[in-house]
């Protein structure tokens, strides 16, 4: 079975200098993890296999917050309720939050609004192209050749 990897092969110091570009804000904090000048992952980074592959990379990081973050959901949803009805909270705390949990319900309600009219435009759409492949068309009518 063939591998599914999309990102180009990559020389050892390429691979070490996109690591150290995810993990460092600078490119001098980079260079300096990888083992290699400022100049070389400027260089590198020069490269359309490198951009790509760098990309990709960053890509698959922000993918993975992004898990971790929706994970961590259920746990923020109670700690803005449990603060939105705390009594003991602030006054300014506990409005705070009553607008983070009206707001988002407006967002998500929105959302699924979009969300509907969305799949009703793309059910239209699939029924006319189904229409269309099921109409016959007329036989296109040829000039008739005029005889010598």
């Amino acid at each position: 079975m063939k591998s599914q990897r999309t990102r180009p092969r990559l020389s050892l110091k390429a691979e070490k200098i996109i690591a150290a570009l995810l993990e460092h804000a600078t490119q001098e904090k980079a260079a300096a993890t990888a083992g290699v000048s400022t100049v070389t992952v400027w260089r590198y980074q020069r490269k359309p296999a490198f951009q790509k592959a760098l990309l990709e990379a960053r890509q698959a990081a922000f993918s993975q917050a992004e898990a971790r973050l929706q994970q961590a959901a259920t746990a923020a949803a109670v700690t803005v309720l449990r603060t939105m009805t705390d009594s003991a909270a602030p006054p300014a705390i506990r409005l705070r939050a009553a607008q983070y949990v009206m707001d988002y319900s407006a967002k998500s309600l929105n959302d699924q609004v979009l969300e509907g009219r969305v799949s009703e435009l793309e059910r239209l759409d699939e029924a006319a192209s189904r229409q269309d492949r099921e109409t016959p068309q007329p036989e296109s009518t040829k000039p008739a050749r005029k005889k010598d």
